[in-house]
């Protein structure tokens, strides 16, 4: 099974709020995911951003391959440079 770190939309419309979830790769965007570990609000003013490094960190280790806009959040969090480590 490909598992995938990736966003989760939510929120009203022209109102983005995202969740970083692990899912299944096949699964749709919004729906079924494994486990929800930290959220994303680009509407505050710097954007808010808050990931659970402990879980971040063991799902990329057991292979999960997070999407671009994932990877550059945990670029930015610091916690890639943790798995490199």
């Amino acid at each position: 099974m490909a598992v995938k770190i990736r966003l989760k939309r939510m929120g009203a419309k022209k109102a983005p709020f995202y969740r970083v979830v692990v899912a299944d790769a096949r699964a749709p965007r919004d729906g079924r995911f494994i486990e929800e570990i930290g959220y994303f609000n680009p509407l505050t003013e710097p954007a808010q951003v808050n990931i659970n490094e402990e879980k971040a960190l063991k799902w990329l280790q057991t292979g999960a391959q997070p999407s671009d806009t994932v990877k550059a959040l945990l670029r930015k969090e610091g916690i890639l440079e943790k798995l490199q480590k």
